[in-house]
């Protein structure tokens, strides 16, 4: 046994020592420089909790912090319960199944930043396919700028990430192939219809992995930047700012790196959060019997 332990130890150590220099050091450092004054080129001084209580009464912050708590929702709700339900559907293979999974799957294999491109043209005011589909139906004056019009700013940047449940329905589809099939054999005995078979059969079973897909959708959104970057840039107004793009901003275009890593900081640990209170409300590692 101990002969074995060294070997671990021998093996691991190596990969240990990598996650420290790439991640560990650098969130350390993001956390210990968070109290600090700190720009480029000029020295740092040591100013305790001023950072946060900055952030506080920050009305760009505040802003920013509002949208990433509703997109974290969106994204662990609405997204979440899509791709489960395509998931669900497909797992019957109805007809034309392989097609509408392969299609399904598409948007989620291009770049950010060439999506958000696309999304570009697809919502623009005089040439996009929106306004253009609305003016061949009769809207003749329609065209609205959706990306930059206050009251439709929000609802147009949150459509760009409705197709990540293209990647839940994948992880969904995976795990109900691994069912036996002599579950639902039982439940067709039983008189169960299909719906009934999913929902008190399937549904329960896949309890982890719709945990995992909530902690990945969630979570991805903590450090959502291309899309709203290239689309709007946080505009107009800072209604569509999040706290990826709100540090950005401040470090890189305000040299204001204390201040950025002070958001940085929330960053991780909201996201720390997020995980430990999917993993109570999932119960992982716990059986289902």
């Amino acid at each position: 046994m101990k002969r074995n332990r060294l070997w671990y130890a021998i093996f691991l150590t190596p990969a240990v020592i990598i996650f420290l220099l790439v991640f560990g050091y650098p969130v350390v450092n993001v956390i210990f420089t968070s109290f600090f004054d700190y720009k480029i080129n000029q020295p740092m001084k040591f100013i305790g909790i001023d950072n946060y209580i900055a952030l506080l009464s920050d009305q760009a912050f505040l802003i920013a912090f509002k949208n990433t708590i509703i997109w974290v929702a969106l994204q662990g709700s609405f997204h979440v319960a899509l791709g489960v339900l395509v998931a669900l559907v497909l797992s019957h293979k109805p007809l034309g199944w392989k097609f509408v999974r392969t299609s399904y799957m598409i948007p989620i294999i291009i770049s950010s930043a060439a999506r958000a491109m696309l999304l570009l043209y697809v919502f623009n005011p005089q040439m996009g396919m929106i306004n253009s589909f609305l003016k061949m139906i009769g809207f003749e004056d329609f065209s609205l700028n959706w990306y930059f019009d206050p009251s439709t700013s929000f609802w147009t940047v949150t459509s760009g990430w409705l197709f990540f449940s293209a990647l839940i329905t994948i992880i969904v589809m995976a795990e109900i192939a691994t069912i036996p099939q002599s579950l639902y054999e039982a439940a067709k005995i039983d008189g169960a219809t299909r719906f009934q078979t999913d929902l008190f059969v399937v549904l329960p079973l896949l309890r982890n992995v719709i945990g995992i897909s909530v902690i990945l959708a969630t979570t991805s959104m903590l450090k959502e930047f291309e899309l709203i970057f290239l689309t709007t840039n946080g505009g107009p107004n800072d209604s569509n700012l999040n706290l990826p793009l709100y540090l950005y901003k401040e470090a890189m275009m305000l040299n204001n790196y204390g201040y950025a890593n002070a958001i940085g900081t929330l960053l991780i640990f909201l996201g720390l959060f997020i995980i430990l209170v999917a993993t109570r409300i999932f119960k992982f590692g716990q059986s289902d019997v």
